[in-house]
Formats: C-alpha cells, structure tokens, sequence
C-alpha cells in the first residue's frame, strides 16, 4: 500500500495533466494514476499529423502545462518534457478500479493489484473507453472502425466517415488525400463543431475534395461486394434510400460516459439517459464530498477549458478562492442582472427558477450562458410580433411574458407565462412565422439564446430536447387544432402521441390507407395528390402550422381519400386517431371547424379537378425545391419580352451586381424560375456563417450585413445556386437614366461592367426583396408586361389555376 497523497489525480489527460503539474509546481503531495504505458491517451491516439485546436480562443490558459494549436506529435512532446520538468508523480499501468472511503482517507484500487491513499480525489478519466457505435445491422464488420490511427494507410479507396463532430470531421479532412471520402451527417448543419473545422470542411466540400451526405443516416452495412468494393453502405438520405459501394467505414460518433464504473465509486447521475454527466458544484466537487470531476467526464471536451480546470481544482482543494478563467465574460453579462450578487448567485437562481436546465452541469450552464443575453424588458414592451421571421428562444427567469390569442369570439386576449417557462419554440423549430405577439408582463427577466447555441444545447443535453419536444407539441396542438378544449381533453389528445421525421419525397399516407391519426406538420411542408384519370395529380400544397388527415378520421371508412408527400423534409405531430375520436365526439365545437374546413377542401379539390391539369406544375415547382422557400421569383414566359429589364432594375439598386440570373434556371410550359433567391423557410445560407452576418428581417427577407467577411461558405451551403461572391465599388457613381435617355453617352443603368480590384476581397451578394425601398422588389416593378411575379407556395395552386 503506497502512503497517502493529499491529491490524487485519476487519468492523465489534458486536466490530468495540467493538475499534477499544479500540485507538483507548488510542492503539494499528489500521485497520478494512469492506465496506459503514456500520458495522454485519448491524444496519443489521435491520427498521426492532427491539428490540434487551443478553443475557445476568447479565453485565456492557466495552466502550468502549455498548450498552443499544433499538431498532435509536437503537443505530446512539449508535454513529455513538461512533466519531467515538474517532477510530476506519474504512475503509469495503474487502471483504477474501486474508489472506497471518505474526504481524508480514500481508497484507491488498482488492476495491478496495488492500493493508494488519498485526502481527495481528482477524476479526469474522459469517456474514450465508451465508444458508441452505428447501431445498424453489420455494425460489427471488419471494414467497420471506430478509430483511424493514421490517415496514410489509406490510398485509393472509397471511404465512409459517419459523424460530423469535430473527429468525424478531423479524420474525413486526413483522409481525402489519397482517398473519396464521403461524410455522413444526420443533421443539415454541423451545430457541435469548433468553427475552424467548419470553415475546413466547407472549403473541402466546395473545392470537391469530400461529399457530404446531409440530413443522412446509416441504415445496414452490407459485407458485399458492389462496383469492386468490398462494402455497401446503405444510408436514408432526404431523396430516399442510397446504396454505396465503399472499401471501409469509420464512425466517430462520440462516446458515454463510464456509468458503471463512476457509479461505482459513490458518484451520482442526475438522470437514467446515456448522455448523462456527473453533477458537479461550482468548484468540480461531486455528491461525493472529497472526490472532484473535471474534464470530459464533467461535460467540458475542449482540451484548454479542461486544463483550465486543472489548476483552478487544485487551488479550490488547497482552500484557495480563485475565479473561473470565463467569469470576467459572465460578469459582463449579469452587469444589469440585480437579482444576483455575483455570476455563481445569477447562474444558481436560473437554474433553479428554469426547470429546462436543471440537467446542466454548471460548466454546461456557463458555456450557454456566454452565448446568451439576460434582458429585463419593460412591462408591455414588445418581444416578438406574430408573423415576425425570427428564431431566438426565450427563458423566463422571472416576472412574466403575455402572449396575444383569439378568443371564441374572435376578440385578442392574453395568456401568461410565468418564470420558470420559455417560448420561441415553435420558430426556432419550424423556421416559420412567429404564431403570436408576445409583450413582457411585469418585472419580467429572461434570457435570449440565438438560434444556432440552442440548436447546439439541443443536440448535447437529452432532457433539453425532450422537454422542447413536449412542451412544442402539445402547445402547436394547442395553438393549430383545439384552442379551446379543456387541460383534461388535450392531455388525452396527445396521450400517445409522436413526431415523425420524413425526407423530402418521401410518402405519408397514401390514398385508400386506413387511417392511423391526424398530422400536424411541424416542420417542412408537404403536397395532397389524387390519382385521376388514372394520373396522380397535386391537389394542393399544405406548410407548417396546418394539419392533414382529417377526412378520414371524419369520413364513415376511415380511409385516406388522398396522397400526401414531403414536399421538403418534413416533421409531423401525429395524434393517435382512437384518442383523437374520442375527444372529437366530446367537443362539438372542434368537430364542426373540422367539419367546416373539410367541406372547405373539398370544394377546393373538386374545383381543381376540373381545371385543366394544374398538378403537374405544380409537381415542377416544388421538384425545383420551391416548397421550402417563402417568396418565390417566377416569370411567365408566355408575356416576357427579353427585355432583361428585371436584371437591370436588380443590378441598379444593388451596387451594379444583379441577385437574379434571369435566363438561368428550369422552365416548365411558360413557367420559367430565374436563379434567384426563394427566402428559405429554414434558410441554408444561415448556417455556418463565421461573423453571423446572414440575418432574416421579420417580414422573411434574409440579407447579408456588410459584416460578410467573404469566406463563402454560404455561397457552397445554398443549394439553389443563389449566392455569389462579387466586389462592391465603395466609390461608385449611380448611372443617371435621365443622361442615359437623353445622350446615350452614359452607362445604361444596371449595365454597368462588373467592378474589379486585384487587392479587395469578394463579399457575397444575394437577393433581400428589396427590404429598403418602400415599393418592394424593383425586379417585378420593372416588368413591363407583368411577367414577372413573387409568389410563396401556398399561392402555386392559384397560380396554376390561372
């Protein structure tokens, strides 16, 4: 048995390392207990040449231990010579396995069969051990991987790398060398990713270096062979199922937290799910008085903050008052919170007064909280208008908010929400129109969170996403089908109820289905087509915030009288239809706006069913991906005259560069779409914007702020071809029409040459409806036959018609 330490540090990564090399530096006695032959292992084991990122650069390193981005050989080295430096006490094959007794007197076991003592206890053991896996038939297959060790083994294949973190990412960018890489990322953005990696793999993806395959899953992996590789990877993509014949597949998609083993020590989680983590107190001391959790384990990944933690651990055991390295950022955050004493009081108060984060750890709180704003808005100002374009999520600390409905009478009243409650929800999800005004009531604090940090909270913290996921869609069934039945009648309405997820294209429910429910569209937007004549023809088109499949449930048959298909990719709130029913023979009312609005459909699609074949362009359209836009540039070939006036008047108003390409793009009969933007319900260009220079204004125009730093990712992550990158002459002269009419000697407005300087960078350029002139966009004023015209999908139906 080894004497006692006063500190002994379990796992010798980056806050391993930093706290020994802390306790060593002020001549504390301290042992550090590793499991491998090296320090480090998670590092070691990184791929051979990896850049090794120093985020969040915003804050400074305390550490004894340097640490600066470089690549992974030379991080390990300078860390080899800095533990012999400090004389650390390094024990090396020293797996622990029991942690046992109290603050002053623990006891540690190890596989070797040796025993340490210990006054406190540091655990940095990290979650590397726990790899998860794909989760899919042939998951275990020897082509299947879980690490790449080093990325020049590797030539001349076809390579699958499923995850889109920051490893995933990492391990595709070394691969792409000497190989295809394909990366499969199940969501559309990379919400989790440090932003240089981002800023990488979008210049990799643009510069056709790697595919990526978005909004992507793994479905089966399949030892055989296909188009001479020796692996099919099958995955469901937004175009439906995709077969891909691969040489290998490495999966990077994280890892859980050692449960058992940390249990085991007397370690508490705060929930039963997988991604859990320890709950800590403000100095990283567990429920375990004595025994401390820093690093990963503790729900901080990034190498700096953890080695942060390492020394601020060391000085909180010493009995040492020390500020954590972000606390000056949170300070300035709180300046005007007076509800606190200090950034520890007003971090304890929001996680107590908001349920939503109760399974934070305190570091998790910290991180969000830097990304947020505390407001204290004044008794009746207003928050949000309903039909605004804006997705910020709100957290009521204290007071109240008041939200604007319709009563039975058609008359606005107000509905409170009380501290402890959030809303934005339904924007931040559906990417739609806000539902309802919404005013602060009295003495009202809350808490702001862009878009893009709760989507990362989203993704990260299981009980976050669960609890929006319930509160949303019991308040969009509230708020877009039963508004007036009572708490009892809805929570048996949603008894049961789901979400569903389907990729653009994909089938719903056909017609002659027995029906299983009522949907309501969440997210996304979906198209109704009936087979007649024995054609399948598109009735109508129905966005988010509406619900499909009540003729069914209404009709005597119980059978869908209709196709309904994503026509993007697309959620739905699906209500059972037995719960449904039985609530529906309860509410007279309900039933008779159903009623009324299936009599309402009907007479639409009869009337449509005799016009001469609208569905087909209406299939055209939202083929073409016009279905997730709001406004939508269409020109009716059959009246224009070439004139190009319309590029002109754009080019005119935007600084000599037209948004629209008016012979570009498809046509279908005389309906032609230009390139031009279609102000995306959930805009792409948004996503990964370094400097967030993209915004949506509240009546849907999304613009580019002169903030743009011309990296371009937008213009790669836009789809539709939309976006370019062009330089704009800060000294340009405005052609006059008036001298262009009467001389000809000056430059036809909107025909100026392109302006070009080899020293100035290119900005990206885009359509913004022409937010700033009151007469709304110049492209369509300019027509002289009213050829041109802006449209949203739910007006392609009419305009069909016509």
């Amino acid at each position: 048995m080894s004497s006692s330490v006063r500190i002994a540090i379990i796992g010798s990564g980056p806050s391993g390392l930093s706290c020994a090399a802390h306790a060593a530096e002020l001549n504390v006695p301290h042992v550090l207990l590793e499991a491998e032959e090296h320090p480090s292992h998670t590092i070691f084991r990184y791929q051979k040449g990896k850049h090794v990122m120093a985020e969040p650069g915003i804050l400074p390193l305390r550490s004894p231990i340097t640490f600066a981005a470089g690549k992974r050989e030379a991080i390990l080295g300078k860390w080899d010579e800095e533990l012999a430096k400090y004389k650390v006490n390094i024990k090396y094959r020293s797996a622990v396995t029991s942690i046992s007794g109290a603050k002053g007197a623990f006891e540690i076991k190890m596989a070797s069969g040796e025993t340490q003592l210990a006054e406190h206890v540091v655990l940095c053991i990290g979650l590397q051990g726990n790899i998860r896996k794909l989760g899919v038939p042939g998951e275990d297959l020897e082509r299947v991987q879980y690490q790449l060790d080093d990325p020049a083994e590797y030539n001349g294949e076809t390579i699958i790398v499923v995850g889109a973190g920051d490893a995933g990412i990492e391990n595709a960018l070394a691969l792409t060398e000497n190989n295809r890489v394909i990366l499969i990322n199940r969501v559309d953005e990379f919400p989790r990713v440090k932003q240089g990696n981002i800023d990488l793999v979008t210049a990799a993806i643009r510069d056709g270096k790697m595919e990526c395959r978005y909004s992507t899953s793994a479905l089966k992996v399949d030892a055989v062979e296909t188009e001479g590789r020796p692996l099919c990877f099958v995955a469901q993509t937004p175009q439906g199922v995709e077969n891909i014949a691969c040489n290998r597949v490495i999966a990077r998609l994280g890892a859980i937290p050692p449960r058992k083993l940390v249990e085991s020590f007397g370690i508490q989680f705060p929930n039963q799910t997988m991604e859990a983590v320890p709950q800590v107190s403000a100095t990283y001391e567990s429920n375990v008085p004595g025994l401390f959790i820093i690093g990963a384990l503790g729900g901080y990944p990034l190498i700096k903050q953890a080695m942060n933690q390492g020394f601020e651990v060391v000085e909180y055991i010493l009995g040492n008052p020390v500020e954590p390295a972000d606390e000056d950022l949170l300070k300035a955050k709180f300046k005007n919170f007076n509800r606190a004493k200090n950034v520890s009081d007003a971090l304890a108060l929001i996680q107590t007064s908001v349920p939503l984060f109760k399974d934070l750890t305190t570091l998790q709180l910290r991180e969000f909280m830097i990304d947020s704003d505390v407001r204290s808005p004044a008794s009746g100002e207003k928050i949000f208008q309903k039909d605004d374009y804006t997705n910020s999520f709100y957290s009521i600390v204290d007071g109240e908010v008041l939200i604007e409905v319709p009563d039975k009478d058609g008359k606005v009243k107000t509905v409170s929400l009380k501290h402890g409650q959030f809303f934005g929800e339904m924007g931040l999800l559906s990417g739609r129109r806000r539902t309802s005004t919404v005013r602060a009531g009295a003495n009202c604090v809350m808490i702001e969170t862009p878009r893009r940090s709760m989507l990362k909270l989203i993704a990260s913290i299981e009980s976050v996403r669960r609890q929006i996921d319930e509160t949303s869609l019991r308040r969009a069934v509230r708020t877009q089908i039963a508004p007036f039945v009572s708490e009892t009648d809805m929570d048996e309405m949603i008894r049961g109820a789901t979400i569903k997820s389907y990729p653009a294209g994909t089938t719903i429910f056909k017609e002659g289905d027995v029906a299983d429910g009522l949907h309501l569209i969440r997210r996304g937007s979906v198209t109704i087509s009936r087979i007649l004549g024995g054609k399948e023809v598109v009735l109508s088109y129905v966005a988010a915030g509406n619900y499909i499949g009540e003729m069914a449930l209404l009709s005597s048959d119980a059978k869908r009288s209709a196709t309904v298909r994503a026509a993007v990719n697309c959620e739905t709130i699906l209500l059972l239809a037995e719960t449904f029913n039985e609530v529906l023979s309860r509410n007279q009312a309900l039933r008779g706006g159903m009623e009324a609005r299936v009599l309402e459909r009907l007479s639409k699609n009869v009337q449509r069913e005799t016009e001469p074949d609208p569905g087909s362009l209406i299939s055209f359209l939202i083929g073409q991906g016009l279905g997730e836009g709001t406004d939508v540039l269409l020109i009716d070939e059959s009246l224009c005259v070439r004139c190009d006036n319309c590029e002109k008047a754009c080019a005119d108003v935007h600084d000599g560069t037209s948004r629209l390409d008016r012979q570009a793009g498809p046509t279908f009969a005389n309906i032609h779409v230009p390139t031009s933007c279609r102000h995306c319900e959930n805009p792409h260009c948004m996503k990964d914007c370094p400097p967030d220079a993209i915004h949506r204004n509240p009546n849907g125009e999304v613009f580019v702020e002169s903030t743009c730093i011309g990296c371009g990712n937008c213009e790669r992550n836009c789809p539709y071809g939309v976006i370019q990158m062009a330089q704009v002459n800060p000294k340009r002269q405005v052609p006059s029409l008036w001298a262009w009419l009467m001389t000809g000697l000056t430059t036809e407005p909107g025909c100026e040459p392109h302006y070009h300087n080899a020293e100035m960078g290119k900005k990206a350029v885009k359509c913004d409806l022409c937010k700033s002139l009151s007469g709304g966009p110049a492209c369509v004023r300019a027509c002289p036959t009213g050829a041109a015209i802006r449209v949203s999908p739910e007006q392609f139906i009419t305009y069909a018609a016509k």
